[in-house]
């Protein structure tokens, strides 16, 4: 090191210092970085490396930027995931002796980010600290642009800390390396960029400076170690004072419902699942707020929905007086038009980046606070006043920041121009001096002018001569030998100075020098005072975040038409004419498909939907986890009618997703998913499962979907939605007490398949998979192949269904076995498989509990077929020789004509065409009247045949 120049040499002292940072070392106007940083920089941000003599064999790799356009480019290497360090002069060079001083002023990191071109107005930027201490996780989230600060704690458990930090989204996690360890390890299915950092706890000392004794007594242990973790980062890479980070907002898990990532991924809470947008999400759909803050608080309360039917009933109290009060609803929105971010506002403040615009910003927010309360305490809604009472508008900061600051003061605090016009006596006298001065180079101007006669004479200015007087090459014959002092010589002028001139400029410039420093000073001392009252600020945006967000669900449920829940701690979830809120939203005046949803203990808590693919089965159980969500945030609902119970936690297993950096297929990844339900899944839970048993052989697909359904039954008991395309499961509404069946209603005209998007009881008997596939434009050769191999399959599971039938007549011999087998392979063609369904149901083998012992036998969950033992040979074949399909258009042959002849009697072909017929016959909106006149009709033509 001793081989490099002494500026080098700092630059290599200054860096052991941000190690895991780009530094960027001021010199002049530019920022440089050298070494292994500049390799990096000008990679990532595209500029020229080149190279500087430094003392050593060989040049040194460097880049540069100018300081004036830095911030782009440190924001282009956070977004990237780097640290940028920022190394000033602290000392004035000209004063220097040697080397000039510099110091790393603060370090700029994913987490911790001020600048806001670099943020997003109306999500937070949290940074999340996670620690470990006997058994037990902390977690505590920072957002230091607004000061906010959240900590919890939970046992140690790796499903459950994800769960958590993933509320945040946190760019940046910093903490305890054996929990970072066991997070860096499931990030990649975060899908974002995070960086971690290691950390050790801060000194206790500065932790009571920076929130007081009483706030540190009354946190566990986990969570006062989480908190000085990331407390201590904080103060090392900002260094500078954290004075609106002072209040530790503490709350347990328990008290809001869980939600995990998949699930929000899933229901697409606040971004899509294809391009992870806003547009298309319940946020999107519920933000209607008029404020930034408002609009991050709208997002919180959907990150986490409440478990207290108390704070729930007040929110929607609120909503409900809003939501009938149009006009102090638009009183509402049109004093918070005026309101800027104040949260963020006080965070500039604290952190000392605030200029004369932001106390503008900040002032008329103020001024706009009394008519916002005054609107909430005259209002009907006991909410509202209860919120607003008490409220400290802060009108006092409002008129101090009235009375020092201009109007339209300038972007800069360095160039003067701030201070108002009589607010200090000093300052207007040196105002008077430098515009006194200002007039008398006016004045020289003009008498040069007169005395020269050289009209494009000017006094002009700048920071390196000072004032000149400008004189063109044409005119410089008529100058008078010897009048001024020549100063510089431009291409197309000459400049000059008098003795006069000079020792105005010392006046003007002092002044001006002075004033542009007491107009800083004053500013920073306003400043001050303001930093002094953030907590009175804090508050008042907490309130006024408030008051955003319930104008904005109230704005949305009247102009979407919802309805207010009635939320209950019971089990029951009925709803009528239940709508997807987003899908409904979307489709921008087209009608929506309402259902009901009825989960009732008493009855059926538990859906087995069957149905095509696109009917919307999807849809429907997604539009019954948002229709919860959206209750328990304080919000009305898409229905006619809802009755909603408090809902602990959310399971969803929605489409098809795999993790192919962890080496996980798409059902690995379901049955891992699976997994969590059954363990954490209590009966206060909501589960949703799309397509159960998919990625597998039918035969164990199948057979791990029953076992799942039974599992659900039996041993949780929440309310769950299933939907498979297995419909031989549907058997299951026959052994299961609290399962009912249903599907996606269909219509048939033709060639021609209806999507009714109706939930209707019963079983569906066919998926219209190849029609689908017609739809998305699938070559009509494969379309037309798949069908003929469908009914090949048919006839073969057909045969193999009629071989085992246990009533078919041995006398019949292979003819009656082949009559069977093609009556059979009609209707399997048609997705009609009971029987083989119901043999396969009487094989299996009944559910067993987990636990040693068995249900009772006669018990009510047990119902028929689940006594623990199977039946006998003999009383199957009793009870399936009872089950015989009926045909409507084929008279069953007597067996001793049967003998007789040796074969069955074969239907007409008019018999066959006439059930063709009735097959595609629109049953669902046919009259009694229609159907009779229809099979009259039919009749006639059948006689007349004859």
């Amino acid at each position: 090191m001793s081989a490099y120049t002494p500026m080098i040499q700092q630059y290599l002292a200054i860096k052991e210092g941000a190690r895991d940072a780009i530094l960027f070392f001021r010199l002049g106007d530019f920022y440089e970085m050298f070494f292994d940083d500049a390799i990096h920089a000008s990679r990532e941000l595209e500029i020229t490396l080149t190279g500087r003599e430094g003392g050593g064999e060989k040049k040194i790799p460097m880049c540069g930027v100018p300081y004036h356009a830095a911030e782009g480019y440190v924001a282009r290497l956070i977004e990237k995931g780097f640290k940028v360090a920022i190394c000033e002069q602290v000392e004035d060079p000209s004063a220097a002796k040697g080397v000039v001083r510099r110091e790393i002023i603060r370090v700029v990191t994913p987490g911790t980010v001020m600048e806001s071109k670099s943020l997003a107005e109306k999500a937070n930027n949290f940074i999340v600290s996670v620690s470990e201490l006997e058994g037990v996780y902390g977690v505590a989230a920072c957002d230091l642009t607004t000061g906010e600060l959240y900590v919890t704690s939970f046992a140690a458990a790796a499903e459950s800390l994800a769960d958590e930090i993933n509320v945040y989204h946190p760019a940046e996690i910093v903490g305890d390396a054996s929990v970072l360890g066991l997070l860096r390890e499931t990030s990649a299915g975060w899908n974002r960029p995070v960086l971690f950092t290691d950390r050790v706890p801060m000194a206790e000392e500065m932790l009571r400076q920076q929130f007081g004794q009483l706030e540190l007594a009354a946190l566990a242990p986990a969570r006062h170690r989480a908190v000085s973790l990331l407390t201590g980062y904080l103060d090392e890479t900002q260094k500078r004072s954290l004075g609106h980070v002072r209040r530790i907002s503490v709350y347990e898990p328990n008290q809001f419902m869980v939600l995990d990532p998949f699930t929000r991924r899933n229901l697409e809470l606040t971004e899509t699942v294809r391009d992870r947008s806003k547009k298309g999400t319940l946020l999107w759909l519920l933000d209607r707020t008029r404020t930034s803050m408002g609009a991050r608080l709208l997002r919180r309360w959907i990150d986490k929905p409440l478990l207290s039917k108390t704070m729930i009933d007040e929110r929607l109290e609120a909503v409900e007086k809003l939501y009938l009060s149009f006009i102090l609803r638009d009183e509402l929105r049109r004093e918070l038009n005026e309101i800027y971010d104040l949260e963020r506002l006080v965070g500039r403040v604290a952190y000392g980046s605030a200029n004369g615009r932001d106390l503008n910003a900040l002032k008329t927010s103020l001024q706009h606070v009394p008519a916002l309360t005054a609107l909430c305490a005259e209002s009907d809604s006991s909410t509202l006043r209860k919120l607003v009472a008490g409220v400290d508008g802060c009108a006092d900061l409002a008129a101090m920041i009235e009375t020092v600051i201009v109007d339209e003061p300038p972007v800069s605090v360095r160039d003067g121009g701030l201070i108002r016009t009589g607010y200090d006596g000093h300052l207007d006298e040196l105002r008077e001096a430098s515009v006194n001065g200002k007039k008398w180079l006016a004045e020289l101007e003009r008498r040069e002018r007169e005395a020269t006669g050289i009209k494009s004479l000017k006094i002009g200015y700048n920071k390196v001569f000072g004032y000149y007087l400008e004189v063109s090459k044409a005119n410089i014959g008529s100058l008078p030998e010897g009048r001024y002092e020549r100063k510089q010589t431009l291409t197309n002028a000459e400049r000059y100075v008098t003795p006069e001139l000079k020792e105005k400029e010392a006046l003007i410039l002092e002044a001006e020098e002075k004033m542009v420093d007491l107009e800083y000073g004053i500013f920073i001392e306003l400043r001050d005072h303001l930093t002094a009252h953030l907590h009175r600020l804090q508050k008042l945006a907490e309130v006024i975040a408030a008051l955003d967000v319930y104008q904005s669900l109230a704005t949305v449920s009247g102009e979407q038409r919802y309805v207010k829940p009635n939320v209950t701690e019971s089990y029951d979830f009925v709803v009528a004419e239940g709508r997807h809120p987003v899908v409904e939203a979307v489709m921008e005046g087209s009608a929506f498909i309402a259902n009901e949803t009825k989960l009732e203990k008493a009855d059926s808590s538990m859906l087995l939907i069957t149905g095509p693919n696109m009917a919307g089965k999807s849809t429907y159980m997604r539009q019954v986890a948002l229709i919860s969500i959206m209750a328990q945030i304080g919000c009305f609902v898409p229905a006619k009618q809802a009755e909603v119970p408090l809902i602990d936690r959310i399971f969803t297993r929605i489409g098809a997703a795999d993790d192919l950096i962890g080496g996980q297929s798409t059902f690995m990844v379901e049955m891992k998913d699976i997994q969590i339900m059954t363990e954490k899944a209590t009966a206060q839970s909501l589960v949703i499962i799309d397509e159960l048993g998919r990625g597998t052989s039918t035969g164990e697909g199948m057979a791990i979907a029953q076992a799942v359904i039974e599992f659900v039954h039996h041993e949780v008991g929440c309310k769950a939605l299933v939907s498979t395309h297995f419909h031989e499961l549907a058997h299951l509404g026959d052994s299961l007490p609290h399962l009912a069946n249903a599907c996606m209603a269909v219509q048939e005209t033709g060639d021609n398949v209806t999507f009714l998007r109706k939930l209707v009881p019963g079983a569906a008997g066919s998926s219209y998979g190849i029609y689908c596939a017609q739809l998305a434009g699938l070559p009509s050769s494969i379309i037309g192949r798949a069908y003929s191999l469908l009914e090949v399959h048919a006839r073969h599971e057909a045969a193999a269904a009629a071989s085992e039938l246990p009533f078919a007549p041995s006398s019949a011999g292979k003819d009656a076995q082949g009559a069977a087998s093609a009556s059979a392979a009609k209707h399997a063609s048609e997705g009609i498989r009971f029987g083989t369904a119901y043999a396969a149901a009487e094989k299996s083998a009944v559910y067993a509990a987990p636990a040693a012992e068995a249900p009772a036998a006669g018990s009510p969950a047990t119902g028929a077929g689940l006594t623990g033992e199977p039946a006998s040979p003999s009383a199957a074949a009793a009870t399936a020789s009872e089950f015989v399909q009926l045909s409507i258009f084929e008279e069953p042959a007597p067996v001793a004509a049967a003998s007789e002849s040796g074969k069955l009697r074969k239907a007409s072909p008019r018999a066959e065409q006439l059930a063709e017929q009735l097959r595609k016959l629109d049953l669902f909106n046919l009259t009694p009247m229609q159907a009779m006149q229809w099979i009259n009709d039919m009749k006639l033509k059948l006689s007349e045949e004859k």
